[in-house]
């Protein structure tokens, strides 16, 4: 069977690369020339296995190049022609559609097409069912890049074209209630069941454990999960097939294999299909299936074969999966348990010891093999690396294979039996409980996880790995890991007080944070920390968890002054991720818009973690270490942008000036009603909007340096020309976190 792996491996390598780093007309040639390379193998002498391997390698790369090169012209590119393009076209629904803010989204095939696209219509989307067909003009987008930055959410799924709906939209009946809508159909009342029986606080963490679906998430509960390493719970992998195939072992039992078997197939099947298919569902169900096979027809059960015919099954049904980020955490983190743990555990658990003791060791192994694997995918992608993740799976996994399985019952029961599912739902309710409180615990362990934003960890951590490759290669020294280890720890202790140095190094720190087109600046100054506003108006960036990870690793732990300027998403919304990962001292707010509800979700907010509000209705001097922030009231009535607070940061003879979204008419009666000085920087107001920094303000302050907060290609024409034309007409130099990203200054 390792002879299937080779060929399996070498093929998801050569996908892999052709994703990430070949252009895709050198693919053709380079297939061709693998493939000649497999026949020329053939001639080579033989000698064990290493031909057969050679040509397997050769075979194995040549087909992913002519796969991938395939797939690409035959399925994305005819859709990738549609971009930009406004047509009629007709769209069979593959799920039920879900809301958004504007109306509802939903996925479709098109027709002609062989790939998916994603459909966002009005809410009478949401009275359709899967298999229904659509009717509508659609403006065409492609769905590899959003504000011409490239993504992978979209394509790894499959889905290259986003379509906007345009006008009317007619329906038909299509072929909804076909029995390929099954899994969509029993995903959809599964979810009713969760929403009857369940106590509402759990609901949600309850659908993402047995369904993989976080969309009801709170955004305080998923940022508590993934600080304290649990958030692997939410997403259906290994984890959960593991735990059904056990519960299926308890109601079946495990001496009787072929019965086992033959139930977990058609179970573990349509339970991938149920929770959407996602590559570490697939991955996992794949090798439990071969695990319970491969005895049956009289073969030894071989992960890596397994591992590796699943990634190839994965891959061959569509390329661009590799790109995935589930993909790619799933199958580091199953290497890790399968290469890894064994010797780990052997080496700790060579004494006879408890059985306690034999599960914690284990625990502690299993988490330290998936992580030697996945820590660098998590620093990549997510800037974060969870120090605390063998204790929070040591405490916390028992609870969630409890919470599923007895959630799985208690949905099943409830299918028919409401009644009796309400009481028996208590029990994974108390496990769900259990979960979100331990991971609130979790989260306030002093450095519990550090961040990538530290530009020494990322050393650090290639530190670390040549550590490691160096133990692995010497197979000699008692004590050559016990080194590696102490040596790991002083160099980390090291990296994180290194990255503190700017907090120490000047009178006042001055961060202007890159939340694409909203605002979050940060100030500290003598051990005290002020941020001035946390928002961002793009939904697929959290300015709270930007903020938080750049406090967080520069060794800052708490807030004494969150200032928000107005009540409005692009300088509020980071709240939610924010406050369950850093303590804040006063939230300062302007008394304006009592009936607007993002205001009472803020103050809702404040109640929730104890945090006092002051409101602004006077000038307030606040203290902050060696500088002083002097807050200013909301200086006219109207619009919310003309209502916001204003503050500027002095210390010394440097000042900084932030005017939130103020108009050019809300800046003259700034300067008329309150004394300001000559300024080092200003933050352009609106994020550079024409209306906002103009020629009075200018004149007034005599700013040397603007600082512009804004997404890329934003589609506000943020910054306007002629707001940097008046600061180039006064000599001042422009940055921008569009195209400089995160800001930094330091005034000594």
């Amino acid at each position: 069977m390792r002879k299937l792996a080779v060929f399996c491996f070498a093929f998801a390598f050569g996908v892999f690369l052709a994703q990430y780093l070949l252009p895709l007309s050198a693919l053709p040639y380079l297939a061709g020339a693998f493939a000649l390379l497999g026949a020329l193998a053939l001639l080579l002498p033989k000698r064990g296995n290493l031909r057969l391997r050679a040509v397997l390698c050769a075979l194995g790369l040549a087909l992913a190049f002519a796969w991938d090169w395939a797939y690409t012209a035959c399925v994305q590119a005819p859709m990738e022609a549609l971009a930009g393009t406004t047509a009629e076209r007709t769209l069979t629904l593959t799920d039920f559609p879900t809301a958004t803010e504007r109306g509802a989204r939903v996925e479709v095939r098109v027709a002609g097409f062989h790939g998916k696209a994603v459909y966002y219509g009005d809410a009478s989307l949401l009275s359709l069912a899967p298999g229904q067909e659509v009717t509508a003009s659609v403006s065409v987008s492609s769905a590899a890049s959003i504000r011409d930055e490239e993504i992978t959410t979209f394509t790894s799924r499959g889905v290259f074209l986003l379509l906007y709906g345009r006008g009317e939209a007619r329906v038909s009946g299509g072929d909804a209630g076909a029995l390929r809508y099954l899994p969509q159909r029993i995903a959809r009342r599964a979810k009713e069941v969760i929403g009857t029986v369940f106590p509402a606080r759990t609901q949600p963490l309850l659908r993402a454990i047995l369904l993989g679906d976080r969309s009801a998430l709170a955004e305080e509960d998923l940022t508590c999960l993934s600080e304290a390493g649990l958030l692997h719970i939410t997403a259906v992998s290994g984890l959960h097939c593991a735990f059904l195939l056990s519960l299926l072992s308890f109601l079946i039992g495990r001496h009787r294999r072929r019965l086992l078997a033959f139930c977990a197939l058609p179970v573990l099947a349509l339970y991938a299909l149920v929770v959407g298919g996602t590559p570490s569902v697939v991955r996992a169900c794949f090798m439990l299936l071969m695990l319970l096979l491969a005895p049956l027809f009289g073969r030894e059960s071989d992960p890596p074969t397994s591992l590796a015919l699943a990634l190839f099954l994965i891959l061959l049904v569509n390329p661009f999966a590799a790109a995935s980020i589930s993909l790619q955490l799933s199958f580091g983190a199953m290497a890790g348990l399968l290469w890894l743990t064994p010797k780990l555990y052997e080496r700790v658990a060579r004494k006879k010891r408890s059985a306690a003791g034999r599960f914690v060791l284990a625990s502690l192994a299993a988490t330290a093999g998936a992580l030697v694997f996945t820590a660098p995918l998590s620093a990549y992608y997510f800037n974060l690396l969870v120090l605390i993740a063998p204790l929070s799976n040591l405490l916390c996994l028992w609870a969630a294979s409890a919470t599923f399985m007895l959630g799985f019952v208690t949905v099943g029961l409830g299918w028919f039996f409401p009644a009796a599912a309400r009481l028996l739902a208590y029990l994974p309710h108390a496990g769900a409980w259990y979960l979100l409180a331990a991971a609130r615990l979790l989260t306030r362990v002093p450095y519990h996880a550090v961040y990538f934003t530290n530009r020494f960890l990322r050393l650090w951590l290639a530190y670390a790995y040549a550590l490691l490759f160096a133990c692995v290669i010497a197979r000699r020294g008692r004590f050559r890991y016990p080194l590696a280890e102490a040596l790991a720890a002083g160099t980390l202790a090291l990296s994180l007080w290194l990255g503190a140095l700017p907090l120490h190094g000047g009178t006042l720190h001055l961060a202007a944070l890159d939340v694409g087109q909203g605002q979050s600046v940060a100030l500290h100054s003598g051990g005290k920390t002020a941020l001035i506003d946390c928002g961002s108006a793009y939904s697929y960036v959290s300015a709270g968890e930007i903020a938080a990870d750049y406090l967080q690793g520069l060794g800052c732990q708490r807030i004494d002054y969150l200032v928000l300027s107005h009540y409005h998403a692009d300088h509020c919304s980071g709240l939610a991720a924010l406050l369950p990962r850093m303590a804040v001292g006063t939230l300062v707010l302007p008394d304006i818009e009592p009936d607007d509800p993002l205001r009472q979700t803020v103050l809702d907010l404040a109640a929730r973690y104890g945090v006092p509000v002051l409101f602004v209705h006077e000038t307030q001097r606040l203290p902050l270490g060696a500088a002083e922030l002097t807050v200013f009231p909301p200086l006219t009535e109207g619009e919310m942008n003309e209502e916001c607070l204003s503050v500027l940061c002095t210390t010394g003879s440097f000042d900084a000036l932030f005017t939130g979204d103020m108009d050019a008419n809300t800046e003259y009666l700034l300067i008329a009603n309150h004394r300001l000085p000559d300024i080092e920087v200003l933050m352009l107001g609106h994020h550079g909007s024409q209306y906002s920094t103009g020629e009075d303000l200018l004149a007034e302050v005599k700013p040397e340096v603007g600082i512009v907060s804004c997404g890329r290609n934003n589609g506000y024409g943020h910054p306007h020309a002629a707001v940097l034309r008046r600061l180039a007409e006064r000599g001042a130099a422009v940055y921008r976190t569009d195209r400089q990203g995160t800001i930094e200054i330091t005034v000594n």
